[in-house]
């Protein structure tokens, strides 16, 4: 060594708020803002506005303060990781609230239940233990059963109507239909937000006054928690279906999808799940509806070109400056939203909710699956489950065990 050689000692380390601060630096900078990016944005829209618009106009949920929030975390999300992550509503909690008429807090409190949960279960690491006691197929019993009540929901709203010509009839509902199979396959036009405009525009019409109540202010979510009673009343019926489906499609699956997407990010099941339950313990108390991260929705974005989360910042913050500057005054827009429109928009959800059940093709599987969503339709979601995870232990665990030849479908 030199004589003359100065040794330096070394840096400290950095603090966590140097980490965070760094961390942030470099999600910003990986993030676009180009045309794709910008169409990738409105991937999710299928699947985000039906659910939102649905539950402000059928169950009361604010729908400034759901937006807010649904703006805010797509925002930390895109702070938190690089690729389009999607923030949904919890598909569960919102086709029971729709189908069996939930109140706004009772809503509110299902997804502050499944929030915690999800959380422990990503502190802990438990979330992969949970994921591998609940099978696949009582999974995509479940979402079959919700996404065909979905559906039967959007045609009693259609068949509600009793027009059959008018701004809210059954003529509406065939031309919203045709424009959302003509726009099915479309890569720059999401049907989701054209209906929603034209669903705006036919409220308009029917409602002129309506347009005089939208006005241009400054608002936040208030402080609105739900009840204990809301707690205990939701439990049984919207938070118990939602948390294997959170499990398996919000944390699981959306990792496992990121990883064929974008093999060189990593996701981290553990930090999904506890994004999953702190976006739900912050929002519950200020009306923001049950959200979770979905495989569904980031395949979506990435389907419509979103390749960074350059798409997922600057959808949370359109989302963000619409709750603030129009706020509460959207909701009279929601309370005269033509239901023939709505129930199209709902309709098409349930049946992407539904699809994903195609991936069940062993007859054992497809047996647990089929049986599972027709106890879940013919009795409840608790006991459908019930039902399922049984017949599940009893063939593969128990007396009737069999080992099923690969290919025996009939």
């Amino acid at each position: 060594m030199e004589e003359n050689a100065i040794l330096k000692p070394p840096a400290p380390p950095a603090g966590p708020r140097a980490r965070l601060g760094g961390a942030i630096r470099q999600r910003l900078a990986s993030a676009r803002l180009d045309r794709a990016e910008l169409a990738g944005s409105l991937g999710d829209l299928g699947t985000f506005l039906p659910l939102l618009v649905g539950m402000s106009a059928q169950n009361g949920l604010g729908f400034a303060s759901a937006l807010f929030f649904a703006g805010l975390f797509n925002v930390v999300t895109g702070l938190m990781f690089t690729i389009p992550m999607a923030v949904q509503p919890m598909k569960a909690i919102a086709a029971v609230a729709l189908t069996e008429g939930m109140t706004a807090h009772e809503i509110l409190a299902a997804g502050a239940t499944v929030g915690t949960i999800i959380l422990l279960l990503g502190l802990t690491g438990l979330i992969d233990a949970l994921n591998r006691l609940v099978p696949k197929s009582v999974v995509r019993g479940l979402q079959l059963a919700l996404g065909l009540k979905l559906l039967i929901k959007a045609l009693e709203m259609i068949a509600g109507t009793g027009v059959v010509l008018g701004p809210d009839s059954y003529s509406v509902a065939v031309l919203a239909t045709l424009l959302v199979l003509a726009l099915f396959f479309s890569r720059r036009v999401p049907a989701a937000l054209l209906l929603f405009a034209t669903g705006v525009a036919l409220a308009l019409w029917r409602r002129p006054d309506v347009l005089g109540s939208i006005s241009v202010g400054v608002s936040f979510p208030a402080w609105d928690p739900p009840a204990w009673d809301d707690f205990t009343a939701s439990f049984a019926k919207a938070a118990i279906p939602q948390i294997p489906l959170t499990t398996l499609n919000s944390v699981i699956a959306v990792c496992a999808l990121s990883q064929d997407l974008f093999p060189g990010e990593r996701c981290p099941p553990r930090r999904v799940a506890v994004s999953v339950g702190m976006m739900n313990l912050v929002s519950v108390w200020f009306g923001g509806m049950p959200m979770c991260h979905g495989a569904g929705g980031l395949a979506g974005q990435y389907r419509f070109g979103a390749r960074t989360n350059g798409s997922i910042l600057f959808l949370g913050a359109a989302k963000l400056l619409v709750a603030i500057f129009f706020g509460a005054s959207l909701m009279a827009a929601c309370e005269v939203f033509p239901a023939s429109v709505l129930g199209v928009m709902l309709g098409f959800a349930g049946m992407e909710l539904a699809l994903v059940a195609r991936d069940q093709t062993s007859r054992t599987d497809a047996f647990a699956m089929l049986l599972t969503t027709g106890a879940i339709l013919g009795l409840n979601i608790a006991v459908g489950l019930l039902i399922g995870l049984a017949l599940i232990g009893l063939v593969r665990y128990g007396p009737f065990h069999v080992e099923e030849r690969e290919g025996a479908n009939g």
